[in-house]
């Protein structure tokens, strides 16, 4: 469990660097930028071209985009119900639908099921999160931060044809275009030419510790009393209500299998790193996604264990 002590001190890190003022005010800004124009792409490219998608093992192929629909499904209601504002509901459609299946999600599932369970969790992270991060929340973070208030001068009142331009320059849009036409050609499913993996793995390694670190430097253990509402909606959707479900579906239809197991506890993820990044990126609720973020990493050391014991007892 190494990974997840090593995200804790990340975020330590950066906590530790904002409370002693050690860095500028917007270094977490920064980083996050960093993250989107740099890291982010490069794990795109790094990936995206050697996806192979498992169409045998369908728990692990469906779950997470039944879970990502239901998510943004329960995010717009929430937000309909409570009148959230465009850019608090842009942040939570963006962070709330997509778990951290790989960072975390490995290391749990080879705790709790061993190295078996490890190439169904690949399968669900790299044909649902990945993907789904790739093509749906990067769109979403794009529009959305469009006409953020804390977005970039001058995004504000764009034309839907301005929109349209920000998306396709929008670097994880661009390298999602690069990675699909690389793969079209057979380039990059195997390793790229020498320089360029080396270079593409050790830009992609940074984004976890970047991240981390800047939700650190943008972490408050006080969150805004008007925050409070969407904060706890956010990661009650993704810690608990989300693998309720996926636990019930496979309850009901009768599937125990090991597949079925690891999908649920996928399922119970907290928020992804990266979707964070590329909210906070896009002047998202910068603040609240980080807390989200944090936080959610923090409680889901808690929940996912109870959510395993009751895998356990159900499946």
């Amino acid at each position: 469990m190494d990974n997840l002590v090593l995200i804790v001190a990340y975020l330590a890190i950066g906590w530790v660097l904002q409370h002693t003022r050690s860095l500028p005010e917007q270094s977490g800004f920064v980083l996050n930028q960093y993250v989107i124009f740099v890291a982010v792409p490069a794990l795109i490219l790094l990936h995206l071209p050697k996806l192979e998608v498992t169409a045998d093992v369908l728990a692990p192929l469906i779950t997470p985009w039944a879970m990502y629909v239901l998510a943004i499904i329960l995010v717009l209601l929430a937000s309909k119900v409570w009148h959230w504002s465009r850019e608090l509901t842009g942040a939570l459609l963006v962070v709330v639908p997509l778990g951290n299946t790989s960072f975390l999600g490995f290391p749990f599932v080879e705790a709790f099921y061993g190295a078996e369970g490890l190439p169904f969790a690949v399968i669900y992270d790299q044909t649902g999160s990945f993907l789904a991060l790739a093509l749906i929340s990067s769109s979403i973070a794009a529009h959305y931060g469009a006409t953020s208030t804390s977005a970039a001068p001058g995004q504000a009142g764009l034309t839907i044809g301005q929109r349209l331009v920000r998306l396709l320059v929008f670097p994880p849009v661009i390298a999602l275009i690069l990675a699909l036409a690389l793969k079209a050609f057979g380039l990059g499913q195997t390793e790229y030419p020498r320089i360029i993996q080396p270079l593409l793995e050790n830009l992609a390694s940074t984004l976890v510790p970047v991240v981390m670190i800047a939700v650190g430097l943008q972490l408050r253990l006080r969150i805004a009393s008007n925050h409070l509402a969407p904060f706890f909606m956010a990661l009650s959707i993704k810690l608990v209500v989300l693998p309720l479900v996926a636990l019930a579906a496979f309850m009901l239809l009768g599937v125990n299998s090991l597949a079925a197991q690891v999908s649920v506890l996928e399922a119970a993820m907290p928020p992804m790193i990266t979707g964070g990044a590329i909210a906070i990126g896009a002047g998202l609720k910068p603040r609240l996604v980080a807390a989200i973020i944090g936080y959610g990493v923090l409680i889901g050391m808690v929940t996912l264990p109870i959510m395993a014991w009751l895998i356990e007892k159900a499946l």
